[in-house]
């Protein structure tokens, strides 16, 4: 086969490609489908897993700040009855 008739033979291929819409040869489309698939749900697991991570941390937050909140409260008591002591 010539040059000209391989160029010609591959214009063809192209343009009934572009014609039909294809972007890739048919038997890479199950492997792209299949690395579709796996990202997506990997993509799932790691939001699931994040979603976890941040409810655990805000529950975390809030008793670690509502023990702090109690402590400095007490502390707040502690100084008010010292000073309402020395004013007696």
């Amino acid at each position: 086969m010539q040059v000209s008739e391989l160029d010609r033979l591959i214009e063809h291929r192209a343009r009934q490609a572009r014609q039909n819409g294809e972007r890739e040869r048919p038997e890479e489309a199950p492997w792209k489908a299949s690395v579709r698939r796996y990202n997506a749900a990997q993509d799932a697991e790691r939001r699931a897993e994040w979603c976890d991570f941040h409810r655990l941390q805000a529950e975390r937050h809030r008793r670690t700040l509502e023990d702090l909140a109690r402590y400095h409260e007490a502390q707040a008591a502690s100084l008010q009855a010292t000073k309402q002591k020395e004013e007696a």
